[in-house]
């Protein structure tokens, strides 16, 4: 990754701001260790279909302009723009914490969601391996999983994963919002080519892994021209489900957002801004449940159709990204410890 200019919003919960008076400096790769003593978040938000989460990370590499997780990192005392994409917080007993929640007697064997915030399978996850600790620990216990991410590294995995489909419950979200090549390179610059994510899902889908695809977010002007052409490769490859959201752009990834966009995409910025404002009641955000991921209005609407209608003639299901297939009835089991004896009743 090529250093760049250090560039983040003001953070309001940080009492100091830096100004630089010569050169900014460029950016460099930082990794922390995040000690906490709890793994699984609680969500609950009407708009997610999931309440427990694992973030074996927080800040990613990927680096997508539009990443609605980029404020999370001001509340660690880093900045939203370059910092959320350099200074990597890593959490590395979280396969450890992970098995301790299962083991709690309160834990009803929920679905767990890799990830609620930021990508599960970042490159950092090629060296550390902390997600795959985790699903390790899932199948074990033969806890439900959903996993949404944009890294072919999930790939390695395909040994878990074939587990966890066959002895729990497991589904797979395969992030992929743009078919144009160039724009995607534009906006996520450190994620792998739509290209090399379709050769993802159709490797899950030959391993018998249930696939969905998210063309999330849809970004008007920009990327609902290409929504039409990623379901149908998606579907081509093997995806059985598909699911979108709106472009959400809450406190500094509005400034992140229409940076990169008028650096990038100049001749497209003005269109695309006004585009998203005609879903958001002339604002670039809406931050109302039931409403921010969706958008309001006549063009929001007409996404929304033109993506179900899309789908429906595709055969793809359209579903909540972390609902899995078969039984809702829970397959979560703890495993016999060593030296325990079996009960007959």
């Amino acid at each position: 990754m090529k250093p760049r200019p250090v560039s983040n919003p003001p953070n309001p919960w940080d009492t100091t701001a830096v100004e630089y008076l010569e050169e900014i400096p460029p950016t460099k790769l930082e990794v922390l260790e995040d000690h906490s003593r709890e793994v699984l978040g609680r969500n609950d938000s009407p708009d997610v279909g999931f309440t427990w989460s694992v973030n074996p990370y927080r800040g990613c590499l990927h680096a997508c302009a539009y990443c609605y997780a980029r404020p999370y990192h001001e509340f660690l005392g880093f900045g939203a723009g370059t910092d959320f994409e350099t200074k990597l917080v890593v959490k590395p007993r979280a396969a450890e914490l992970l098995r301790d929640a299962f083991e709690r007697k309160s834990w009803k064997g929920e679905t767990v969601a890799f990830s609620g915030v930021t990508d599960c399978y970042q490159p950092l996850e090629a060296s550390l391996r902390l997600t795959r600790a985790c699903l390790e620990v899932c199948a074990e216990y033969r806890n439900p999983v959903g996993i949404i991410t944009k890294g072919p590294l999930i790939e390695r995995d395909l040994d878990v994963l074939q587990t966890l489909a066959q002895q729990a419950r497991l589904t797979v979200c395969i992030t992929l919002p743009f078919h144009d090549e160039a724009v995607a390179h534009a906006m996520e610059p450190y994620v792998a080519s739509p290209r090399r994510r379709l050769l993802t899902i159709e490797r899950l889908a030959s391993a018998g892994i249930s696939v969905c695809v998210a063309v999330a977010p849809l970004i008007p002007g920009l990327n609902d021209e290409d929504m039409v052409r990623v379901l149908t490769a998606a579907k081509e490859a093997g995806a059985t489900r598909a699911f979108s959201t709106l472009l959400r752009l809450p406190g500094p990834v509005q400034g992140v957002f229409e940076q990169r966009l008028r650096e990038k995409l100049p001749l497209r910025a003005e269109r695309v801004l006004h585009r998203i404002r005609e879903t958001r009641g002339g604002e670039l955000n809406d931050s109302r449940f039931r409403v921010r991921m969706r958008g309001e209005g006549l063009y929001a609407d007409t996404l929304h159709q033109l993506f179900s209608s899309t789908a429906r003639r595709l055969g793809l299901r359209t579903s909540e990204p972390m609902e899995a297939d078969g039984d809702k009835e829970s397959t979560f089991r703890r495993p016999m410890k060593s030296g325990t004896q079996l009960s007959f009743f």
